[in-house]
Parts: structure tokens; C-alpha cells; sequence
């Protein structure tokens, strides 16, 4: 991996993404700012532009959005003031200071239809709000950026309780004997560490544009839910159902797993299978049996 030259602003630091960013940043010793929603909300451009303007960074690596994707569907504007607003306020102050923007994608900009990986050349299709805000997003960093890494991501882990599906699912199972988890929908579990990873050595290639970045191979939500239950030695039995049983708001893709080859093509290594991803999260959070 070549050496990362020159500075990099984070916002959104306190996601599990963002959190993920700090601690490898400062690990690494990689000259950072990493800032909270507190210290900066990308929505507020003035404010935005005198950060930049004063820190000078050479790479702005934006983790902040609203990615709540059942209360997209009432809090439109606040979705679309987030995850477009704020990323075009973003693109065009990177443009304007000769900062090269690193924004993060989601798979549920496509439908769900294929029954294959989806490439970077498929056309998105969102079947929720939330997936039209991000696409938003995504056509204003390519519209208004020179220089830019778009990287779709699917179903991200990490350490943060309230977005975390491997640590939502352990607050389900407190108490009970069986547990039902819809089977599907089925996707690449993306562990934060690895988008960081491979992010770091991406930005190092000057080969800027769009790009599909998620653990190795896919499953439903219940078979993940079945291997950290079988990880943790959970005793009670999981049952698999179909997403219509449960009440939610958003259309989800049944079919949303983003194909890697370009990524892994550009940066001659794989990235882990979600299994190896999984394992690597549950013993870091002392969860593992």
C-alpha cells in the first residue's frame, strides 16, 4: 500500500463508520480531523467551507448520513437535506478547494430485480425514499466533482447499537427462546473495519469514480442472524420468514449485492468473506464463544 500523502477530514465521526475512521486514522498516525454532527453538519455550507478552508485538507471522506431507511419514508426532507443537500454542499466545496471527496453509496439504489451481483454499470432503480436520496447524492458528486471515490456499500457492522445488525440482533434475543428474522432479503454484510481498509488503499490510486465495495460472498438476513446466533452459542431457535410478516415502512430490494470485481481488480487483493468479517467483529467485541 502506497503511503497516504497529505491530510484527511472525516465528518459524521460519531457513525460506526466514521468511529471506524478515527481509530484507524489515529492508529495508523495519519494526519486527521474527525469531526461529529455536532462540530460539523454537512448541511450547513458556510460553516463547512470555513473548516476546509482552515484545516486544507487534501481528502474529505464524508460518513455522515441518514440512514434510517423506515423513517425516510415520513422524514423526506430531512433524508434528502442529509444524504443530497449536504453532499452536494459537499462536492462543491471540495471542488472549489481542490479536495478530493470520498462519499459513500448504498445498495438500495437498485430494485432487487437482478438476479446477479449488480455492477457499477447497472442503472439504479431505488424502491424506497431513502434509496432516492442517496442516488441524489451520488448525481451530485459525479455532476459537480473532478476528483471523487463514490463507494457503494451494503448492510454495514460495526460498533454502534442502534444501526449495528449483529448488535441489534443480541438486544432481540435478551430473554427469549426463539427469534423470527426474514430470509428474504439477501445482500453482503459489510464490516466498517474493511470499508476502511480497502478505502485507505483506494484513495492512494489516483483512479477516481464509482466503485461497488462489500465483503466477499451474500446471504438473507436470517442466514447471518443463524451464523452469529451459531457464533455466540445462542440455545434458542431461530425461525426464517418472509418481510411482509413484520410492519415496515420501506420497500426493501430482495436482491441487493454489489459486485466487487472492479475494486478488488483496481487494488489486486479480495476482500474477506461477511463469515471471516462476522467472526473478526463478534471476537473484537468479546462476543464470540
Amino acid at each position: 500500500m502506497k503511503t497516504i500523502k497529505g491530510k484527511i477530514l472525516v465528518t459524521g465521526a460519531d457513525g460506526q463508520l466514521g468511529q471506524a475512521f478515527a481509530e484507524i486514522l489515529k492508529k495508523k498516525k495519519i494526519d486527521s480531523l474527525c469531526l461529529q454532527k455536532k462540530q460539523l453538519d454537512i448541511t450547513d455550507q458556510i460553516k463547512l467551507e470555513e473548516i476546509i478552508k482552515k484545516y486544507r485538507p487534501d481528502f474529505l471522506i464524508n460518513c455522515a448520513a441518514y440512514n434510517d431507511v423506515d423513517k425516510a419514508e415520513k422524514n423526506k426532507k430531512t433524508a434528502f437535506l442529509i444524504n443530497a443537500t449536504g453532499v452536494r454542499n459537499l462536492a462543491q466545496t471540495c471542488q472549489r478547494n481542490n479536495c478530493i471527496l470520498v462519499h459513500y453509496g448504498t445498495d438500495y439504489v437498485f430494485d432487487g430485480k437482478k438476479s446477479s451481483p449488480y455492477k457499477t454499470t447497472d442503472i439504479p432503480h431505488p424502491l424506497n425514499k431513502y434509496g432516492r436520496s442517496k442516488l441524489q447524492g451520488e448525481k451530485y458528486v459525479q455532476k459537480l466533482c473532478v476528483k471523487y471515490y463514490l463507494i457503494r456499500l451494503s448492510s454495514l457492522f460495526g460498533n454502534n447499537p442502534t444501526a449495528s445488525f449483529p448488535l441489534k440482533l443480541l438486544t432481540w434475543i435478551k430473554n427469549k427462546k426463539e427469534i423470527s428474522i426474514v430470509a428474504n432479503q439477501v445482500f453482503s454484510p459489510t464490516f466498517t473495519k474493511d470499508v476502511v481498509k480497502m478505502t485507505l488503499k483506494l484513495i492512494t490510486t489516483d483512479k477516481y469514480g464509482l466503485y461497488h465495495l462489500t465483503n466477499s460472498g451474500y446471504c438473507s438476513r436470517y442466514e447471518w442472524a443463524k451464523f452469529i446466533l451459531k457464533e455466540i452459542k445462542w440455545p434458542g431457535k431461530i425461525f426464517s420468514v418472509k418481510g411482509k410478516k413484520f410492519e415496515i415502512q420501506a420497500e426493501r430490494p430482495r436482491f441487493s449485492v454489489l459486485d466487487n470485481y472492479l475494486t478488488e481488480k483496481i487494488l489486486k487483493c479480495k476482500m474477506p468473506s461477511w463469515q471471516k468479517a462476522t467472526r473478526a467483529f463478534l471476537k473484537e467485541m468479546n462476543l464470540k464463544k
